[in-house]
């Protein structure tokens, strides 16, 4: 199937190709505990997704190893997208920026972030 997802605003916006979404992951570390948004299951190579951003509207937080790269719009503030620690330059995407998704409905399971 083909998702495209974006951030409030629409100044980010990115696209990809998955099988079905019928689930999706929830991190318990320091900072996706506060962002509590429900994240993909499955990660996807920069090859396997597409991403576009208005000049100057994509910013990134980094922290502790600075691997993850969490990325979110200057404009809106919302994180559509993030380069995960354990498989460094791939993406996770927040669900949540997917409009055809309804993320209330989906099962998740936890991932324990916060002991890496």
């Amino acid at each position: 199937m083909k998702y495209n997802g974006s951030c409030h605003c629409g100044a980010v916006t990115f696209e990809f190709e998955e099988q079905e979404i019928k689930s999706g992951l929830r991190c318990n570390c320091s900072i996706c505990k506060r962002k509590g948004a429900l994240m993909s299951a499955f990660t996807l190579s920069p090859e396997q997704i597409t991403i576009t951003a208005d000049e100057g509207a994509l910013a990134t937080y980094t922290f502790g190893s600075d691997v993850g790269k969490h990325h979110f719009c200057r404009q809106c503030g919302i994180y559509p997208f993030h380069q995960t620690v354990r498989k460094p330059g791939h993406y996770r995407v927040n669900l949540g920026c997917i409009d055809s998704l309804d993320t209330t409905k989906l099962p998740a399971d936890v991932f324990d972030g916060a002991s890496l």
